[in-house]
């Protein structure tokens, strides 16, 4: 289990920081910042330039973090916050699959996120080299909580301004999502 654990977060913790560095700095062939707040900006995430460096930086920190197994389960948290927004914000009306744009490739690192922040780092972690424990109730319902609000607060947000805009715009109904 400790060697499954350590896998998982190797693979997706540095694939999910190499997304961070992608949209902060172009690193790996990504697009850099200007990119990046450019497609932001067209998917309707607003403040584009900060949504573009708030998503990097979560998927930065939050990918090094996890790959670690340092601080758990911030980590995971931060990466199920950052994958729950490109899951619902920017790629669900593109379909199922990676290929045409969808959701598959974040809701995978969805998923290993959640199940990871559940088991625990394990013991190849620098968690358990460290004795670092995060995982009493308190600490782990704040985080839950704080992140939890910051997506809700995030989705809400846009649905609302798509909405007076439509709404001064004289359309009665709000644009599609995408």
């Amino acid at each position: 289990m400790d060697t499954s654990l350590l896998i998982l977060r190797i693979v997706v913790g540095l694939y999910v920081l190499a997304h961070g560095v992608h949209k902060l700095f172009g690193w790996f062939d990504g697009a850099g910042p200007l990119d990046t707040e450019a497609y932001f900006r067209e998917s309707g995430l607003r403040p584009a330039r900060a949504w573009s460096g708030l998503l990097g930086i979560s998927e930065a920190v939050g990918g090094g973090l996890f790959a670690a197994g340092l601080l758990s389960p911030i980590g995971s948290i931060v990466i199920g916050a950052a994958m729950l927004i490109s899951v619902f914000r920017l790629r669900l009306t593109k379909g199922l699959f990676e290929s045409g744009g969808g959701i598959e490739l974040p809701l995978t690192n969805l998923g290993v996120a959640v199940a990871v922040g559940i088991a625990g780092p394990g013991a190849y972690s620098i968690d358990r080299a460290l004795g670092i424990t995060l995982r009493e109730l308190p600490y782990a319902a704040l985080a839950l909580i704080v992140a939890y609000l910051v997506v809700a607060i995030a989705l809400n947000s846009f649905d609302l301004r798509r909405r007076r805009r439509a709404r001064r715009s004289g359309d009665d109904h709000p644009p599609p999502r995408g």
